[in-house]
């Protein structure tokens, strides 16, 4: 918000001026209004393993976070670049493999992923769409670049609390939202509805769209039952759906319906027990013929996890030159691969200067933040390093860009923040403007994550540059 010289950015200025003139009395007046608001909805999440009860209120921040038109318009061209590479990269290694047999990318990367699955070698998927909804993480550093940190293309969340952080802060802010000139995120259901019909299988001719959620004790079940009342589509889980003939029936109290497109928040593993775990009871026997035989259509498709492995992303940039012949339009963090020999001698000489990820993990999990960590820690993870080095990632401490936040006992103060924009690909590609700007509530943390004590904030896209 505020420029090195002290002074606040020129997209910043008309909220300023507006925001000057609310009284302390007032805000925190309003920011109990939104709490309660949130609370009464169950706008939620739930924390895996918690004592104090699962649910918890996602801490929403109500200054929001702005960007102007043209930085949006470069972030918006990088990430269709990416998602476009990415998915011409999926079907690649699925089919021809031309990248691998080309030595772009050494075959053992994508043969050990633990996402990438050999029973789908040669398998058609619709419309040749792997990715359909991706959440990519992006950070800024201190040079005001930003950069990406990760790619989400299995089941990205969050996208539920940009579309209530909306509501709460147009209905918190009426004036100030008004006149702001700020881009709408409110179609994003319909455009989400619009690409789930697209993928149908063609013999569909009005195609039955159901989401598929492991139940309400899934961390984002609030998101699952919010999007399906968006689209004004039913939410199932796998007991409501039956296989027969290979073609996928929703049981309701009319009888057995068909259903012709899942959007799955359920991981590869659980979808389907005669294929991937046996011990799965969150699945549908058989979807996974349904879906060979192309009765059904699955988003997002099998197998794209590969393409959020960490160690893939260390071969994002090769992947937009290999696929599209052009420069990444927003930068990777600098990254060690722990598989590489001499990254790996790096990496365990220099565990004090590097954040390690596991590749796999997700939410902010198995990671070691090497500056912040204890000698016990680092010698841990150098061992851990070692004894598996495929599973492992190393990246230089990088200083997210900080926001004005109301912090406990305070007042403002800066704190850490990254971006989670959503893409949406179908028969066109649709970024929703903006995404979820989570930022880190303790002091100094870089951990932004909801189940590491992170919240949110709104992000405004301007159609303007100030």
């Amino acid at each position: 918000m505020i420029g090195g010289d002290g002074k606040p950015r020129a997209h910043y200025q008309h909220f300023l001026e507006h925001f000057s003139a609310v009284t302390p009395e007032e805000f925190e007046a309003k920011r109990r209004a939104v709490d309660l608001a949130f609370l009464r909805q169950g706008v939620t999440f739930n924390v895996y393993g918690d004592s104090q009860g699962a649910e918890r209120v996602f801490p929403f921040d109500l200054v929001p976070r702005i960007i102007p038109a043209d930085e949006w318009e470069r972030l918006e061209a990088g990430l269709v670049q990416r998602i476009t590479a990415l998915n011409l990269f999926l079907h690649d290694i699925y089919h021809e493999q031309n990248i691998i047999k080309d030595g772009t990318i050494p075959a053992h990367y994508v043969m050990s992923a633990k996402h990438f699955r050999r029973e789908f070698v040669n398998c058609n998927v619709p419309k040749d769409i792997y990715i359909h909804i991706c959440g990519t993480d992006i950070i800024r550093d201190d040079k005001g670049q930003y950069l990406v940190l990760e790619d989400n293309a299995r089941c990205p969340s969050g996208v539920s609390y940009v579309l209530e952080n909306r509501r709460a802060l147009k209905r918190t802010f009426p004036e100030i939202f008004e006149a702001g000139g700020v881009r709408p995120v409110e179609n994003y259901a319909t455009e989400l509805l619009k690409m789930l019909n697209y993928i149908a299988p063609p013999r569909a001719a009005e195609p039955n769209v159901v989401l598929l959620t492991p139940g309400a004790y899934n961390s984002a079940y609030f998101e699952h039952t919010y999007l399906a009342r968006q689209m004004g589509i039913e939410i199932v889980e796998g007991r409501d759906l039956v296989v027969k003939d290979q073609h996928v029936y929703m049981r309701t109290t009319k009888g057995l319906q068909p259903v012709h497109v899942i959007y799955r928040r359920i991981d590869d593993d659980f979808l389907d027990p005669t294929v991937f775990r046996r011990d799965s009871a969150l699945g549908v026997p058989g979807l996974i013929n349904a879906y060979r035989a192309g009765n059904v259509s699955l988003a997002n498709s099998i197998g794209t996890g590969v393409a959020d492995d960490k160690v893939m992303y260390y071969f994002v940039p090769r992947i937009i030159k290999y696929y599209l012949d052009q420069e990444p339009l927003i930068q990777n963090v600098p990254t060690y691969l722990a598989s590489e020999d001499t990254d790996k001698k790096y990496m365990v000489e220099n565990l004090d200067k590097l954040v390690v990820k596991a590749a796999n993990e997700a939410g902010g999990y198995g990671m070691l933040m090497g500056p912040h960590a204890t000698q016990a820690e680092r010698d841990d993870f150098k061992q851990r390093i070692l004894a598996d080095p495929r599973n492992y990632i190393g990246q230089p401490m990088i200083s997210l860009s900080r926001h004005p936040t109301l912090c406990d006992g305070e007042g403002f103060a800066g704190r850490h923040i990254d971006l989670r924009p959503f893409i949406l690909y179908g028969e066109k590609t649709v970024v929703i403007p903006g995404g979820l700007t989570r930022v880190a509530l303790r002091k100094g943390s870089l951990v932004v994550n909801s189940s590491q004590g992170g919240g949110s904030k709104e992000t405004w896209v301007l159609y303007g540059n100030h």
